[in-house]
């Protein structure tokens, strides 16, 4: 029953981002297919900015989706490059359902598990529908000016990618408009597919760690000390504590450049997104003003999603010292008082999600984050009233 929990709550994660990584080798070609796809939003994006004959806002539209191209092809590439570290951790899950004393710790690991799964359900649900919404928007300007226009060389087409200029150049027929955005909306998706499915996958990781945490707290509350091998049993438990921060270390070290990457992006974009929303809600333009709001939204998102899950990683670890002073560890031989001690000490320092080795992801750099974006918007928008 307990390993059949842990495909259950495993199958969607699989589902998601195992065609990604090319586990299999009759899948090849598919993940051939996809890179090629996140590769035309990016080479087409470049080539738009490069050949310079759109506008500013087109501009902005072409920067976010170069980030968004890039973040995906980098986190393909490097949760390849440790996907050993991530099959290790998937491994130690596994061992984890296997090993399910009592329903109480079935009930923890069954319910941070639908947490997580409840997440990469939102995040995913948020991505679609802000992609979809992002992607209609120019078509149906277009369509919207051919019933006005009588002759169609005069339109100016406008695509799902900023792609106009590069289509140009590369001679792409313009009769075959819809054609090229059905292709470019499902390239969009399809990066937004291989940005959330990889961040849901060490997120899933991460609460499980959260939840086997909480386990470990509620038998070091419980301990029994009157029972018999005291030692050995406690001894157990600390090794259990060992083996959840060597499985956050492995966790952090195959995320940290990712993480360091996405804040990066996330922050940069936060700024010139939301100087294209100031100035379209100067200018009372709707549609700018919309695309705008979609994409910080899907943003914001994923940064709130990384903020809270490693800020409640890093709490569990800090309680673990918490929940062993409540014990009744005055009770114990000195030798076990002076595990004790020594566990306490390295709840106070506890191993974390950090980006790039350095910035901790809790809700201090979220909030950090959020500041430093208001301020700059702020005084942008003092400059543009002025």
């Amino acid at each position: 029953m307990c390993d059949s929990d842990f495909w259950h709550e495993c199958l969607l994660y699989i589902q998601i981002t195992v065609p990604h990584y090319g586990y299999r080798k009759t899948r090849e070609n598919e993940n051939a297919l996809r890179e090629f796809g996140l590769s035309i939003v990016v080479i087409l994006s470049s080539m738009e900015i490069y050949l310079d004959c759109t506008n500013a806002g087109e501009n902005v539209d072409a920067l976010m989706l170069i980030f968004c191209g890039s973040l995906a092809v980098m986190k393909m590439i490097w949760f390849r490059i440790y996907a050993s570290n991530l099959t290790k951790t998937y491994k130690f899950a596994e061992n984890d359902y296997l090993m399910i004393q009592n329903e109480k710790q079935r009930a923890i690991m069954l319910r941070h598990a639908f947490i997580a799964r409840t997440l990469m359900c939102t995040m995913v649900s948020i991505a679609y529908f802000d992609s979809f919404i992002y992607s209609l928007m120019p078509v149906l300007h277009t369509l919207s000016k051919e019933q006005i226009n009588v002759t169609q060389q005069d339109i100016t087409l406008e695509y799902t990618i900023p792609s106009r200029c590069a289509l140009e150049y590369l001679n792409a027929p313009r009769n075959m408009y819809i054609t090229f955005c059905i292709i470019e909306l499902f390239t969009v998706l399809l990066v937004c597919t291989s940005n959330y499915g990889n961040d849901s996958l060490f997120l899933h990781i991460a609460l499980h760690i959260c939840g086997q945490v909480k386990i470990l707290k509620s038998k070091l509350i419980d301990f029994d000390l009157t029972g018999p091998q005291i030692r050995d049993r406690f001894n157990a438990l600390i090794q259990k504590h060992c083996h959840l921060m060597e499985m956050t270390k492995i966790l952090a070290n195959a995320t940290s450049f990712i993480l360091l990457m996405q804040l990066f992006f996330s922050s940069l974009l936060l700024c010139i997104l939301g100087f294209q929303f100031i100035l379209a809600l100067k200018r009372n333009d709707v549609i700018i003003m919309v695309r705008s709001f979609m994409v910080l939204n899907a943003f914001l998102t994923q940064i709130t999603t990384y903020c809270v899950v490693g800020d409640y990683l890093k709490s569990q670890m800090e309680e673990v010292g918490i929940f062993i002073y409540q014990n009744a560890w005055y009770d114990l031989p000195a030798k076990l008082k002076q595990n004790f001690i020594f566990i306490i000490m390295r709840s106070q320092s506890p191993v974390q999600l950090q980006a790039g080795n350095f910035i901790v992801v809790n809700l201090q750099t979220y909030m950090s984050i959020l500041k430093t974006s208001m301020s700059y918007l702020s005084v942008l928008r003092v400059m543009i009233e002025t």
